[in-house]
């Protein structure tokens, strides 16, 4: 199959994957508002749903290959910075007459420009890491012993997103004590999502191979995070 018959195959699964991708991402952005402690861990409440984001990104990569990955990657990214920019625009518009929930909605959803820029270039860096590593330790295994991809990729992909969330976000504006601890938990917690989700991954990656008919390698593919097509 050349690569023009390639990017325009049709596939069943795929728009339903990506749209519940790009939900995912937009519910944890959101939940993120809000910081707690479960157990011995303290995050912000968008880890809870976040990791799953990760585990999507696996699926697209080891079942559609690393460039329609990025397509649903670049998607997951306008997204955010359109729900973003919304946010940020309807916090700074008067509230109307009688309406008395801008304190609320300020503290909610309300968009500083330093948490978007973090949320924004650590999903960035850290799902195209996920992706790439992904990708290439496919062929280095030559398709073999997926759970070490899974766990592989989200260890580098989750370590990037994490350090550079909390960092930007956070740094001067958290104690040092509470800022590792918020970087330690989120990664601890994220991975171990990873980690317990495989079987389930197994399941679904080996469901979608056979429905699709598709278990794509990455030979020659161009890597380029910022190349927009598929090719």
């Amino acid at each position: 199959m050349n690569r023009d018959m390639e990017n325009r195959r049709a596939y069943r699964y795929f728009d339903l994957i990506m749209a519940l991708f790009v939900a995912v991402l937009l519910i944890s952005n959101v939940a993120s508002s809000k910081i707690l402690d479960l157990g011995p861990f303290t995050f912000d409440g968008g880890t809870i749903l976040f990791p799953i984001s990760y585990i999507f990104g696996d699926i697209l990569t080891e079942v559609y290959g690393y460039r329609r990955s990025r397509r649903v990657i670049w998607t997951g990214f306008g997204c955010s910075a359109l729900a973003a920019l919304t946010f940020m625009i309807v916090g700074a518009l008067p509230p109307a007459s009688g309406w008395e929930h801008q304190e609320a909605f300020m503290a909610i959803l309300g968009q500083t420009p330093r948490i978007v820029i973090a949320s924004l270039v650590a999903y960035f860096a850290g799902e195209f890491s996920n992706s790439y590593v992904l990708a290439k330790m496919k062929i280095l295994t030559r398709g073999r012993w997926l759970w070490t991809r899974t766990i592989g990729s989200t260890l580098v992909g989750e370590g990037v997103d994490t350090l550079l969330f909390v960092t930007i976000a956070f740094a001067g504006a958290l104690p040092t004590s509470l800022l590792f601890s918020v970087i330690l938990s989120n990664y601890i917690f994220k991975c171990g999502v990873e980690a317990l989700a495989t079987p389930l991954t197994y399941q679904i990656v080996r469901w979608l191979k056979q429905a699709e008919q598709e278990d794509y390698f990455d030979y020659g593919t161009d890597f380029n995070p910022f190349k927009f097509g598929t090719s």
